[in-house]
């Protein structure tokens, strides 16, 4: 234990509290880490000295940074499972584009790919850099933790866009990872034994296989006192960073596949949160501040090779990413497609990673390595600016929730007119005398048959809520299950026939159809006015009523309800967790899928449900 350490350990507590007390929202925090360490370090100030234990830590540091990049990765994404498997779902996928984000992401990457081989292959003609291969996975390399972060904020993971943006930063992080493999390996002489990388990934196979039920296992057994899934993801990250090493590879491309081996796994949230405690509270801010510490930026000054590389290699990075505008601009519209490329321009992580690799085989001199490290800052500065600054919603972010009305009566035509501006409401009817007695007081479109066919013909099921309001209980039944296979996400459906309802029951849970019956409603209602007036009033009053919304938002995810942007604004009563009452409180944290049931004015509910329910996981 020495000084140095107080003092690196102290910046890492300060560099946050000092980005939050100046409000410096757009900076990433490994980005001013760096730049403390800069400044504390041969640069400027010199207080911090290399030692053993601090290179130590910020090895681990890096193995750390590396498996938590791995678990950023959902390989669900690249599956063909993920392609649409209803009517619907596939009709909604037709109608979106003809180019899916996995397709989209390919090509944009493809073309990055290609515009930093010829990048670099000028860059090694002028006689500025000549090692061809290493420039390239540089300029190639994407900071998948930036972009998730910068589209989470935004609110876009999950939409078309986000989704490209980000299946294109994955690409440009699994890429040129197993190519840094590679390129090592050939670079110190092991290409012999090259093939013997294949033995990581079988024993990461292996491990997954071993403990592929361990979470299940878990729930039951931990205690604050073991630990247990943080012990298993320490064991599985040494266990192939060692093996990577053995085999002729980098440590941190078995750290790379530990992460994809938990992620897997399938963790709980919570495992993921102290993992990032872990990584990010203690290990990765050494080494982000020790590579600044190490920097020195008077030297590179002095050098005039250096000082022209800089620029050129920031304008390098940029170039390589903005080959990925034509391709997205297929798609989006042209601003979006220039900030995605933007986003995408933003590369640190592995850069850092590459650099270590790099100087510990003799394959590039420090001088040149703080170059790309300078220019990689600046494309970080850059890059999440030009997006915020750029992009503008598609019309698919705006889209309000449909729902659908099938008969036209008092019942549904009332409720129709209540809902507020965030759905998009449209009625049907069969009827021609109900389609001509409440046309006038809603717009409501008359269909002569309610045959499954004509209704998907006619776009009736193309919607997100279903509602089945006629009498006829059979109808609704038949419609209710065509609707269901057909695809449509939630349908209601209407029932009042008491004599077969525990027959249909168990059918209609199974099927995900959800019902009610108009004579139990008014029976609860008005037992409510007679034992519970005020509850009553509450629940039916036109301004002031209790609502329900489902968290689809990651943004508001782990955030205490007292932080809630709008709290000042509703009064939170419940929230039901996994079929678990919670009675909140203002430190209660919000998780993912919440109902949370709160009173407020209705003027303000259309802004609330767009917020939390807006999907961005």
């Amino acid at each position: 234990m020495n000084l140095s350490l107080i003092i690196v350990a102290f910046a890492a507590l300060a560099t946050p509290l000092l980005l939050a007390r100046f409000k410096i929202s757009t900076l990433p925090t490994a980005v001013a880490e760096i730049t403390v360490g800069i400044i504390l370090g041969k640069s400027f100030l010199n207080i911090i000295q290399n030692g053993v234990f601090l290179n130590f830590l910020a090895t681990l540091g890096v193995i750390m940074l590396i498996f938590l990049s791995g678990m950023e990765i959902d390989f669900s994404l690249f599956k063909k499972g993920n392609e649409p498997q209803t009517p619907l779902a596939k009709k909604k996928a037709a109608q979106a584009s003809g180019t899916s984000p996995l397709k989209l992401a390919i090509q944009a990457y493809a073309a990055v790919l290609g515009c930093s081989l010829i990048l670099a292959l000028l860059f090694k003609f002028s006689g500025l850099y000549d090692n061809f291969w290493l420039e390239t996975i540089l300029l190639s390399t994407i900071a998948l933790g930036v972009v998730i972060a910068s589209l989470k904020e935004k609110e876009l993971l999950n939409t078309r866009f986000g989704q490209t943006i980000l299946l294109t930063a994955v690409l440009g992080e699994v890429i040129p990872m197993l190519a840094l493999t590679a390129f090592a390996s050939i670079y110190d002489g092991n290409v012999q034994h090259l093939w013997l990388i294949s033995l990581l990934f079988i024993a990461a196979a292996v491990l997954f296989r071993r403990f592929r039920k361990f979470f299940d296992f878990f729930q039951r057994i931990n205690k604050s006192t073991t630990q247990l899934d943080i012990r298993l993801a320490f064991f599985i990250i040494f266990v192939l960073a060692l093996l990577a090493e053995k085999v002729g590879a980098e440590n941190i491309l078995g750290a790379f596949v530990a992460g994809i081996v938990i992620k897997l796994l399938e963790p709980e949230e919570s495992t993921r949160e102290k993992l990032d405690a872990i990584g990010y509270g203690f290990l990765i801010p050494i080494f982000f501040i020790m590579t600044g510490v190490k920097l020195d930026i008077p030297a590179l000054l002095q050098n005039k090779k250096v000082l022209l590389l800089i620029p050129l290699f920031f304008i390098a990075f940029i170039i390589a990413k903005s080959v990925a505008f034509f391709v997205l601009k297929r798609s989006f519209k042209r601003q979006n497609a220039l900030a995605g490329s933007f986003l995408s321009a933003t590369t640190i992580t592995l850069v850092l990673a590459v650099l270590q690799v790099a100087q510990e085989i003799k394959a590039i001199s420090d001088a040149q390595a703080g170059a790309f490290l300078l220019a990689a800052i600046l494309t970080c500065l850059v890059g999440p600016f030009g997006f915020n600054k750029l992009f503008t919603a598609e019309a698919e972010d705006t889209q309000k929730i449909r729902v659908h009305f099938i008969g036209a009566n008092l019942l549904t035509v009332s409720t129709a007119k209540q809902l507020d501006h965030w759905y998009d409401v449209q009625l049907y009817t069969n009827r021609q005398d109900n389609y001509q007695t409440y046309n006038s007081e809603s717009k409501v479109i008359w269909l002569p048959q309610l045959q499954a066919t004509e209704l998907i013909k006619n776009g009736v099921f193309d919607t997100d809520i279903l509602v089945l309001g006629y009498t006829d209980y059979e109808l609704n039944y038949q419609l209710a299950l065509a609707a269901k296979k057909y695809g449509v996400p939630r349908v209601i459906t209407r029932f009042e026939n008491r004599d077969i309802m525990n027959d249909l029951d168990v059918k209609m849970k199974n099927a995900g159809i959800e019902y009610f019956n108009p004579v139990d409603v008014n029976i609860s209602m008005l037992r409510s006015l007679i034992e519970s007036p005020a509850t009553l009033q509450i629940l039916t009053a036109n301004e002031a009523r209790i609502f329900e919304v489902v968290v689809r938002n990651r943004k508001f995810v782990r955030t205490q309800i007292k932080d809630l942007p709008f709290i000042d604004h509703v009064t939170i009563s419940h929230i039901f967790r996994d079929h678990h009452l919670i009675t909140p409180h203002g430190e209660t944290r919000i998780e993912l899928n919440d109902h949370i049931i709160f009173s407020g004015q209705s003027a303000d509910v259309p802004t609330i449900r767009q917020a939390i329910e807006k999907m961005n996981e």
